[in-house]
């Protein structure tokens, strides 16, 4: 039931992180705080499709 999602930043839009969440528990979308290299520094990172 786990399903590979790709992670996107919030304020440069690019796809900088893929990862895998099991769907039965996490139904919508996630959002993690992790670093943008461009960016260069720590933003929210939420769920694509």
């Amino acid at each position: 039931m786990r399903e590979i999602i790709t992670l996107e930043c919030n304020i440069c839009k690019r796809r900088n992180y893929t990862t895998d969440k099991n769907k039965k528990l996490h139904p919508s979308r996630v959002e993690y705080k992790k670093y943008c290299r461009w960016c260069k520094k720590h933003t929210m990172h939420k769920e694509t499709r």
